[in-house]
């Protein structure tokens, strides 16, 4: 009975995504008569309005295409000739005095918008940049790199939670992360335009059936019919292409954002200028990743979770319903790695890539803290989520994603069982 209602939760997961393709799609073709038009607000907090500033819009060859000043409230508008990709260029000289983008932010950029609809466009703006001091600058990074890390172990701990108990390295782990943010995006923008905390919520409950749907629907039968790890894995890499070319089959190949807590004025405290969506996600990652901890030490499941992880056949030997329990470990993953990727979307953007490029920082951390064990996962996404982040202070941001790499070589040469894993003797 739990297999059927499994796959009903996996086909539910597929039917979703397609619904939210056809939705999007018969919303383009009934408004297909509407002019296309590209537009934004530039403003600073609630109250605080740009009047007076050139916005340029242009195609791809830099052919112009028009051209709007903001008015009193901030709006402008530039209607376009249809589908397709344009560039979004901002005037900063024609911006008020001590007003500039904020560190990290372009002054042009791309956006794709399909005929008849309107998009809108974000230029971040806030107080003009100056010369910051680099303990300032070493105190933000960390910050930066504190938030990093937490959206990494929110992800990692599936990960590691399911290696622990089936032997099972997922590659197909950063495309429930994808699936995580996709999810979440049609929910706050085309299915009844939900709050992105409803959105959170009811993606993790579609993210849990999906985990749970694979493993009763396909690990499990698997594991039956006596496939080894490696075989497994090779599914797992099968799973990861086909996941990432069906999301970006119906999502597309263009980031999106969400529609909720795009631009906020930052808080300063101290050293610190910080969002509020930049401390709620800290918070409540914090908040979660505790609960975890707490589940796995002192619940029943938490205690059979560690038994199964440390000796299945012992541990269902003595009574423990190992099936059961690597089908809470795959809900549970999988709901923790679709958080993990609606926390990261609202840091960045959708797109199909989005776990993919998480992978091998998820991947690190899990070594970094020993495979298998949930607090090791914790403690080295952390690791590398900060000194990813930190590098920067030193090394060109594009370069940041080399740190966890040359952290993940030097870690399977000298202690390959990681921070908080125990020597084992093969053989």
């Amino acid at each position: 009975m739990r297999r059927w209602v499994a796959l009903v939760g996996l086909l539910l997961s597929l039917i979703l995504v397609w619904a939210g393709s056809a939705t999007a799609q018969s919303g383009d073709e009934a408004d297909g008569s509407q002019p296309t038009v590209l537009e934004g607000t530039l403003r600073l907090g609630f109250d605080q309005f740009f009047a007076g500033v050139e916005i340029t819009v242009a195609d791809q060859s830099g052919a112009r295409i028009g051209q709007a000043v903001t008015d009193a409230e901030g709006q402008w508008s530039v209607a376009v000739p249809g589908s397709g990709t344009y560039r979004v260029a901002l005037d900063e000289g024609t911006l008020p005095d001590g007003v500039g983008l904020r560190q990290g932010f372009e002054s042009t950029v791309e956006v794709a918008v399909t005929d008849g609809a309107s998009r809108a466009v974000v230029f971040a703006v806030g107080e003009a940049p100056k010369g910051t001091p680099f303990g300032e600058r070493a105190a933000q990074t960390v910050f930066n790199g504190l938030k990093f890390g937490l959206i990494i172990a929110m992800s990692a701990i599936g990960l590691s939670l399911i290696y622990g108990t089936t032997g099972l390295v997922n590659f197909a782990h950063g495309e429930l992360v994808t699936f995580g943010a996709v999810i979440a995006w049609y929910f706050n923008s085309s299915w009844g335009e939900l709050n992105l905390i409803a959105a959170a919520v009811v993606t993790m409950i579609v993210c849990g059936m999906l985990g749970a749907g694979l493993e009763t629907g396909l690990f499990r039968p698997l594991r039956y019919r006596r496939f080894g790890v490696f075989q497994l894995v090779v599914v797992t890499i099968g799973l990861s292409l086909l996941g990432r070319q069906v999301i970006q089959l119906f999502f597309g190949a263009e980031p999106l954002p969400y529609t909720d807590f795009q631009v906020q004025k930052r808080w300063e405290f101290g050293p610190w200028a910080v969002t509020p969506r930049e401390l709620i996600t800290v918070a409540v990652i914090i908040a979660i990743l505790l609960a975890v901890g707490l589940m796995l030490q002192w619940t029943r499941f938490g205690k059979a979770t560690r038994a199964v992880s440390d000796n299945a056949s012992l541990a269902e030997a003595s009574g423990i319903n190992v099936n059961r329990v690597v089908l809470m470990v795959w809900t549970m993953g999988a709901a923790l790695a679709g958080l993990g990727g609606v926390f990261q979307g609202l840091d960045t953007d959708i797109d199909p890539f989005l776990g993919f490029q998480l992978l091998l920082l998820i991947f690190a951390g899990v070594e970094l803290g020993g495979l298998g064990t949930a607090f090791g996962a914790l403690a080295g996404s952390l690791i590398i989520g900060m000194s990813t982040e930190v590098s920067t202070l030193w090394i060109s941001p594009e370069l940041k994603f080399v740190v966890p790499l040359v952290a993940l070589i030097l870690i399977l040469l000298f202690r390959p069982q990681g921070l908080f894993g125990i020597k084992a003797r093969v053989g």
